[in-house]
């Protein structure tokens, strides 16, 4: 008589240690869950100083690859100056043929993307100074985007100056690309401030002083000190009514 140590046909270690019955795979799924959870515990005298060498070593390194790779690769792009800039996290992504003028402090997050109409002769995205381009934001210049000095542009902010397809379903099918009269300039004065995921749409000026409340869609110019919300955005109120 012999007997075989092969495991039952179909058998998975895995499958009876999660759903196994008997008090074999009771006391082997405890073990790997107590495992799994397993832990050293924090001794502020020894874990804190690492935390903070951590932060230094890695807020070196990234100041490193800002200044000696990411700013100047992204200045080739950049027909200004631009005194001050700070690209957070890495380089934005620049997409066609867009001309680009900043102006002094200007903080740009490196998951933003600026791109030009292709078929526009000369894009043109203008920053004034002390000018905050958030995380995710995504300016598509159809022919001129300016912003003025001291404009905020919270996480997702989309500016569209050009849509990318046109209305005709034969020419979007083949590719072609928007026309331009789907395209147009934004101008945002100073001290514009639009909140997280407003998207403003070709055509549009919002005037100084003005504050978009999040998820609002622009679709008509804003006059200067409102506040705006909503979609299609309205105006509110004045600021400091």
């Amino acid at each position: 008589m012999s007997f075989s140590t092969a495991p039952a046909p179909g058998f998975s270690l895995r499958a009876w240690v999660k759903h196994g019955e008997g008090p074999l795979a009771r006391a082997a799924r405890g073990a790997f869950l107590g495992l799994r959870a397993a832990r050293l515990p924090s001794l502020p005298g020894v874990h804190a100083p690492l935390f903070r060498l951590r932060g230094a070593l890695l807020g070196g390194a990234a100041w490193m690859a800002r200044a000696a790779w990411w700013t100047p690769l992204f200045l080739t792009r950049v027909e200004t100056p631009a005194p001050g800039l700070r690209l957070e996290g890495g380089m934005p992504l620049v997409q066609g043929r867009l001309r680009i003028r900043l102006g002094r402090d200007v903080r740009l997050s490196a998951a933003a993307t600026l791109s030009g109409r292709p078929s526009s002769a000369d894009p043109v995205l203008e920053v004034g100074d002390n000018c905050d381009i958030g995380w995710q934001n995504i300016i598509s210049v159809g022919t001129r985007v300016v912003l003025g000095n001291n404009v905020r542009l919270a996480q997702r902010v989309f500016l569209a100056g050009y849509p990318g397809h046109p209305l005709d379903a034969e020419a979007r099918a083949a590719g072609a690309p928007c026309t331009a009269a789907q395209s147009g300039d934004i101008v945002l004065e100073d001290d514009v401030w639009l909140g997280t995921g407003v998207t403003v749409l070709a055509g549009v000026r919002v005037g100084r002083g003005t504050v978009v409340g999040a998820g609002s869609v622009v679709t008509k110019d804003l006059p200067p000190g409102v506040l705006a919300a909503g979609n299609p955005a309205r105006v509110l109120r004045s600021i400091g009514a």
